[in-house]
């Protein structure tokens, strides 16, 4: 039997893809997020190209990237009237949900737009007892975030009662911060969590724009992230590693629930004989520092911050056990979507479907991939904004730093700066090469593929970025033809 398959897209927000099993993750378990993975595709280089959670779901949404669907930051709201893949599944006859995360503009117009329900959290949203908004108002759901924003979704299934397809977005606010568990997993005593091979990263031979962040995890994370206050007497490394295994604690707790929440909704469609005609996808809205390098958060081109964990399960297409290789991005999410469901994108989408590859088993599609971060000191973190392009192989990271303060001076600095990895050599990204010689040529051909990658997908340089600048700090080859 050929039917149209109905879709539910679980995104969560800030899992790391290293905090999956099927990931190959050794600091938990994640059993029913797992059993989608063994059932259908693992997307194993599948990257977020603006780091962000608002500008990440855009994205997804959207099928283009920051600088079209115009959110580049957590403060720039969706443009409503744009074209998504669930105005196009609505088009063509879909009934269509989102519950849980929208954080793209609650209010002033830029309410969900395209579904037939919905039922979202305020900005971040509580992880007990959260605010609900629908069209009839704001409210307060009792209980904890994940097991509502799963009541809700099952809930608004349980109303179709035909033969209708049916899309639905369950987007959870965890594991984000503040990383508050459900109280049924509070009592629950976990092992230590091993250190990162980079916990003792000193970031020595990065960027000074990189070194500036305010991500660490032995001086940024805070008593109200960690609920308590360290025990006295430590020294500063052990009182780092306090933090750290406090703040993994937490965050793990708040993946457990989520695993535990994917489960309810894959048992619900298998009791109901749905599952094999349905395409479930399984995302992060990008990746996290998990210790990685000292860090938490997300926001830098490096590979925890923009992997993505993404994971398809749809029986009739996708054979089991399937683990895609080759780079793709989130801007393809919805074009895969559109093709799964047998209806043609529009062609202001930027990406392309990944479903002929994966059942055809091809991988490498891409050269590489076009990513930039557009906010710009930002007052949590101080992240600076950049752009880059990453291959198989290699990354090459600019940092265009107009006006970022110097800490600790008053001054600010207009130079850009570079970094570029060996991803096959140095996967950890501990030694920045863009000024080894041995990589000389490497670096003017990444150079020139930056440029025309911006080109193709429309974006421009910034406007403290020119030229003169890029030859002042690299020397010759660094010009911008594209050739």
């Amino acid at each position: 039997m050929t039917t149209r398959p109905n879709v539910v897209l679980i995104l969560t927000d800030d899992h790391a893809a290293h905090a999956i099993g099927a990931y190959g993750s050794i600091v938990n378990e994640t059993p029913r997020i797992d059993e989608l993975a063994h059932g259908g595709a693992v997307l194993e280089n599948c990257f977020a190209t603006n780091s962000l959670c608002s500008p990440s779901r855009a994205s997804i949404l959207t099928g283009t990237y920051s600088h079209v669907n115009g959110v580049t930051t957590l403060v720039t709201p969706i443009d409503a009237a744009q074209p998504t893949f669930i105005t196009h599944l609505k088009a063509a006859g879909y009934r269509t949900a989102v519950v849980g995360k929208w954080h793209m503009g609650d209010g002033d117009g830029h309410d969900p737009q395209g579904f037939d329900y919905w039922d979202v959290l305020i900005d971040q949203g509580e992880y007990h007892n959260p605010r609900f908004l629908n069209p009839s108002g704001l409210r307060v759901e009792e209980g904890y975030a994940t097991d509502v924003i799963t009541d809700l979704a099952l809930a608004w299934l349980e109303t179709l009662d035909d033969q209708t397809p049916w899309c639905v977005l369950i987007w959870h606010k965890a594991p984000h911060r503040p990383w508050e568990p459900a109280p049924r997993h509070l009592a629950e005593r976990r092992e230590p969590v091993p250190l990162p091979a980079t916990w003792d990263d000193d970031l020595a031979t990065r960027s000074s724009s990189a070194r500036r962040a305010a991500m660490r995890i032995a001086d940024h994370l805070t008593a109200e992230d960690l609920k308590m206050e360290p025990p006295p007497g430590l020294t500063y490394d052990e009182e780092a590693v306090w933090k750290y295994q406090r703040y993994m604690e937490d965050y793990l707790r708040c993946v457990e629930a989520v695993d535990e929440n994917v489960g309810r909704v894959t048992d619900w469609l298998h009791e109901r004989e749905l599952f094999d005609d349905t395409l479930v996808v399984y995302a992060s809205d990008q990746g996290f520092f998990l210790g990685d390098h000292g860090w938490f958060d997300k926001r830098f081109m490096y590979e925890e911050s923009i992997r993505m964990p993404v994971i398809m399960s749809y029986p009739r297409r996708l054979p089991a056990g399937t683990r895609e290789e080759g780079i793709l991005t989130n801007v393809d999410i919805a074009q895969t979507v559109l093709d799964a469901t047998g209806i043609d994108a529009p062609q202001r989408m930027q990406g392309r479907s990944i479903l002929g590859a994966i059942e055809a088993g091809e991988t490498g599609r891409r050269d590489g991939f076009y990513y930039r971060y557009w906010e710009h000191d930002d007052v949590f973190h101080k992240a600076p904004a950049h752009y880059g392009y990453r291959t198989d192989r290699y990354k090459l990271i600019y940092y265009y730093n107009d006006g970022l303060g110097i800490p600790g001076t008053g001054e600010f600095t207009y130079a850009g700066e570079w970094e570029m990895y060996d991803l096959e050599t140095d996967p950890d990204e501990t030694c920045n090469v863009v000024h080894d010689p041995h990589y000389a040529d490497i670096a003017r051909h990444l150079r020139r593929r930056l440029l025309r990658e911006q080109r193709d997908v429309g974006d421009r340089r910034h406007a403290s970025d020119t030229e003169e600048r890029w030859e002042a700090q690299l020397g010759a080859g660094a010009e911008g033809t594209g050739s």
